[in-house]
């Protein structure tokens, strides 16, 4: 492309267009996963502007977190990293297969015990009195990616029990098998480090930061279903939302 032509052709920052281009590019497959792009030098003669310009575009990809930096040898484009709406109430497995992504859910507990006081009071239940407790690491595309504990009734836990939640999703087995229509869900989201089981589970380094996410379900008639804690690497997934204003 002639160096003026592209100075010329539309309004903004050249940066800003050098940016939005190499996007579409990246977007649209031109450039694929872990491809190296043309190095500063082929950017600055294509497009006609300084090494700041074509610094500043490329910074703003790697912000977004589309490139990635190799020291000595340039830059490189990201692997897309799967994603979950958090717009839309839908199991982890729902969403992911949508997406064409493998999904497995390793199951290493399912017990039943006396609710603690925050689990009681979420399920509107007696404390001290039992409830279904249920641990999964789930994984995506061979990678784990979140570490769950979910509480339910014992009655609901107990039919649970005797289903495969290897591969099913929890919300279409209630909706689908059980005829327990989903109402809304509340979250609450914060970051914590990893402790050393939270660090083996999901194969990253001790202390790394994890994503912490609380999430009471109702069903159609507003009663809690169930609450659980759903811990995620932020590494390799992101959530994401959209705000209308």
């Amino acid at each position: 492309m002639p160096p003026n032509n592209f100075a010329s052709r539309a309004p903004g920052p050249l940066y800003a267009r050098i940016r939005d281009e190499l996007r579409a590019d990246i977007v649209t497959g031109t450039y694929q996963p872990h491809q190296r792009l043309p190095s500063e030098s082929d950017l600055i003669s294509r497009y006609g502007v300084s090494r700041i310009t074509v610094r500043q575009a490329l910074g703003e990809l790697e912000k977004e977190g589309l490139l990635f930096k190799v020291v000595g040898k340039g830059m490189f484009v990201s692997k897309p990293k799967p994603f979950q709406s958090l717009g839309r109430l839908q199991g982890f497995a729902e969403a992911m297969s949508q997406q064409g992504h493998e999904i497995y859910n390793r199951l290493i507990s399912l017990k039943f015990l006396p609710a603690s006081a925050k689990v009681a009071q979420q399920l509107c239940l007696k404390e001290g009195g039992l409830v279904t407790e249920l641990r999964r690491v789930r994984h995506l595309n061979r990678e784990p990616i979140s570490f769950d504990i979910t509480y339910l009734s014992v009655s609901i836990g107990e039919r649970l029990a005797k289903e495969d939640l290897a591969t099913r999703d929890i919300f279409l087995i209630q909706e689908n098998d059980y005829g327990i229509p989903l109402g809304y869900a509340d979250l609450t989201i914060d970051a914590v480090l990893a402790d050393a089981e939270l660090a083996e589970l999901l194969q990253v380094e001790k202390d790394s930061p994890i994503l912490r996410i609380e999430r009471l379900t109702h069903n159609s008639d507003g009663i809690p279903l169930d609450f659980e804690y759903l811990y995620c690497r932020a590494d390799n997934f992101q959530f994401r939302l959209r705000v209308a204003r």
